[in-house]
């Protein structure tokens, strides 16, 4: 072998090794991921830290936020970053990775101008979607009072977008049979059914006569929902959009309704709106959270409007059998990221136990 062909083997011995490296760093690169096979064809790949994982051993995660705003300053803010995932993309870990996503969208999906900040008539553009899809969200509530923002045509948007990306919504729609009927899935041999309501009492009449809106929080309609679908179903789940704006603690109209539905049959009631995190309570064979706060929104004005929090709900043999919580904060308008220090301990013992 000649001096120049052993500088060729030597540089192409250097060249394989390099090229070896970057593929073993690029593979170890995946022990920090964390990859679900979603029915749906849904890439739901994560990054490990933070992320809530599927339950093990038969168990099923329901992970549960609360508002999603994605309108006024958000939307402006998803515009500015070129990205419509740019909400979602801190948190993505603690919604995407469970095996069911929950959440209330407080905004309908509908083509239209960017909505000026401080209005509150809401507007999302259709691509906002794809921020939903990207956080894995399963199932939304549209009962509360900015989903006929745009009215009749806009919740028609609305539910047609959401069935287009593969996401199930409950709590409106555009007959009265549409507007309760419950959600439902199915996971790992566990049928969930969905039931919303809201406090505000919107619903109208169409050109074709029939009734579009929201679901109103009447309680013995509640009760008898809960009922009948508890007889279909192995867990009921109740969405409440109630209480009072900016309060921490629960109003009675709140307790009250929670109270029933439990007594009716459901497991668990998941409260928003007052767009402030409060109590948590042990009520007879179920639990009451009566409200997650906002999880997206653009009300950076106080300290309470930007922190929520994320419930992870494990269910095993078709029970409760913990209910954990990991508090959040928004940055830039329309980010919530993980909340840390006195933020996180404050919620945390807000939503300590009671019994």
């Amino acid at each position: 072998m000649t001096s120049m062909d052993r500088k060729k083997t030597v540089w192409l011995c250097v060249l394989a090794g390099s090229v070896l490296l970057a593929l073993l760093w690029y593979l170890s690169s995946f022990s920090n991921r964390f990859v679900l096979d979603g029915a749906d064809g849904r890439d739901r790949t994560v990054n490990l830290p933070g992320a809530v994982g599927p339950a093990e051993d038969g168990r099923v995660v329901l992970a549960a936020v609360g508002d999603i705003m994605l309108s006024r300053v958000v939307e402006q803010k998803m515009i500015a970053q070129q990205d419509w995932r740019y909400p979602f993309l801190e948190t993505a870990p603690l919604t995407r990775g469970a095996d069911l996503a929950f959440g209330n969208l407080e905004t309908p999906i509908a083509a239209g101008k960017v909505v000026p900040t401080g209005s509150f008539l809401f507007r999302a553009d259709p691509q906002a979607v794809e921020g939903l899809r990207y956080a894995g969200f399963d199932i939304l509530s549209l009962a509360n009072n900015h989903m006929l923002n745009r009215g009749r045509d806009g919740l028609a948007s609305t539910l047609r977008v959401l069935d287009e990306a593969g996401i199930d919504s409950c709590g409106a729609g555009l007959s009265e049979a549409e507007i309760y009927a419950p959600a439902v899935r199915t996971v790992r041999g566990v049928r969930f059914g969905f039931l919303s309501y809201t406090y505000a009492r919107e619903q109208s009449r169409g050109a074709d006569g029939e009734t579009y809106g929201t679901a109103y929080m009447e309680t013995e309609r509640m009760r008898q929902q809960v009922a009948t679908l508890r007889e279909s179903v192995d867990v009921v789940v109740v969405s409440m959009h109630a209480g009072t704006e900016y309060a921490s603690a629960p109003h009675p109209s709140q307790t009250a309704f929670a109270r029933a539905a439990i007594d009716a049959g459901a497991q668990l009631v998941l409260g928003h709106h007052p767009h402030t995190v409060q109590t948590f309570e042990k009520y007879g064979d179920g639990y009451i959270i009566y409200s997650l706060g906002n999880f997206v929104f653009d009300q950076m004005w106080s300290e309470e409007t930007r922190l929520g929090a994320v419930a992870r709900i494990t269910f095993e043999d078709k029970r409760i059998a913990s209910v954990e919580f990991t508090p959040t904060r928004i940055y830039d308008y329309a980010q919530p990221r993980l909340a840390e220090g006195a933020d996180k301990q404050r919620l945390l013992d807000r939503l300590r136990l009671a019994q």
